[in-house]
C-alpha cells in the first residue's frame, strides 16, 4: 500500500490529475523512456514506493506519438482521463525543423546509421532544392523506412533489421504535407519547416529529396516543434518543470487548447459511448 490507506496531499493531487499536457522530448532517450522518467519523477514526489513493473498500474499515463530517440522537441503526455484522447494526438498535424545533408545516403535514414552511399552534391542550387520541395506538398505517397517502429507480425521493424533478419519494405502510403519551406541551405546541409499529417516520416522525405535531386540526403537532426494545438515555445515542459504542480498548472491551459463542447466543462470524443473528458 502507498503508505497505509491514506494517501498524502500531493498523492491525491497527482491522481486526480486528468487531461492532456506536453513536454520536451531532449535528443538521446526513447519517446518510452522519457514517459517512464517522468512516471518516476510523480511516483516519488508523491511518495508513492512502487517498483517498475507497477509503475503502469499505479498511474495512467501515455503519449500521443513516438519521437524518434534522435529527434528532440514536443511530445504530448495524456494523464488519466486524458489516455483516451491521445489518438486523436497521432492523426493530428505536426509541426517539425529538420536538417538534412547532401551528398550521403544511412540506411536508417538519419545520423545514427551507416553510411551506404555517397554522391556529389557541388551542382545543386538553392533554386533546384525549392523547385524539388514542390513537388511534396500536397497529399503524397511515401515508403514507411525500414528502420522504423511499424510492426511486421507483432515486432519492430527495427528490432527485427538490428537483429540482421531480412525485412521487407513496407508499401507507399497516402500522406499529407500541408506545408514544406526551405529555411536555409549551407551545402551540404539544408534546413526545412514540414507541417504534415498523420504516419509522415520526415527522414523519408529528406531521402526523398536527395533522390529527385540526383544526389542522395539524410537527415541530421529533427526537432517536433508542433503537435495538434501544442507549441515547443509554449506548451513544452522541461525537465526541471515535471513536478505535480506544473503539470496541474498545464493541464489547466489544455481546456482553451483542445476543441471544447459549448459547455466547456466537458471534452466531448469524436465516439459516442466513449467516457466524455474533463480537463480540469
Amino acid at each position: 500500500e502507498a503508505g497505509g490507506a491514506v494517501l498524502g496531499r500531493s498523492a491525491e493531487k497527482l491522481f486526480s490529475l486528468s487531461g492532456l499536457f506536453a513536454v520536451y522530448k531532449p535528443k538521446g532517450p526513447t519517446s518510452a523512456g522519457v514517459l517512464n522518467l517522468l512516471k518516476e519523477r510523480l511516483l516519488a514526489e508523491a511518495g508513492v514506493q512502487t517498483n517498475e513493473n507497477k509503475r503502469n498500474k499505479v498511474l495512467k499515463i501515455g503519449h500521443g506519438g513516438t519521437l524518434d530517440s534522435a529527434a528532440a522537441g514536443v511530445l504530448v503526455v495524456g494523464i488519466g482521463k486524458g489516455t483516451k484522447m491521445l489518438s486523436t494526438m497521432l492523426t493530428g498535424s505536426k509541426k517539425y525543423t529538420a536538417i538534412g545533408l547532401l551528398g550521403k545516403a544511412t540506411d536508417t535514414l538519419d545520423a545514427t546509421g551507416k553510411v551506404t552511399e555517397e554522391k556529389p552534391y557541388d551542382q545543386i542550387t538553392k533554386g533546384d532544392l525549392e523547385n524539388v520541395l514542390q513537388k511534396f506538398i500536397g497529399d503524397i505517397m511515401q515508403v514507411p523506412p525500414l528502420y522504423s517502429a511499424l510492426k511486421k507480425d507483432g515486432e519492430r521493424l527495427s528490432t527485427l533489421m538490428k537483429r540482421g533478419e531480412a525485412v521487407e519494405a513496407k508499401p507507399a502510403r497516402p500522406v499529407r504535407v500541408y506545408n514544406l519551406s526551405l529555411q536555409q541551405f549551407q551545402p551540404p546541409l539544408f534546413t526545412l519547416d514540414v507541417e504534415c499529417g498523420g504516419g509522415f516520416y520526415v527522414r523519408s522525405l529528406v531521402s526523398d529529396i536527395g533522390k529527385e535531386l540526383s544526389t542522395c540526403a539524410t537527415m541530421q537532426e529533427l526537432t517536433r516543434t508542433k503537435q495538434g494545438p501544442f507549441t515547443l515555445e509554449e506548451h513544452a515542459l522541461h525537465e526541471d518543470k515535471w513536478t505535480i504542480d506544473e503539470i496541474a498548472r498545464s493541464l489547466e491551459h489544455c481546456t482553451s487548447l483542445l476543441p471544447a463542447e459549448p459547455s466547456h466543462k466537458k471534452l466531448k470524443t469524436e465516439h459516442p459511448g466513449e467516457t466524455a473528458v474533463s480537463c480540469e
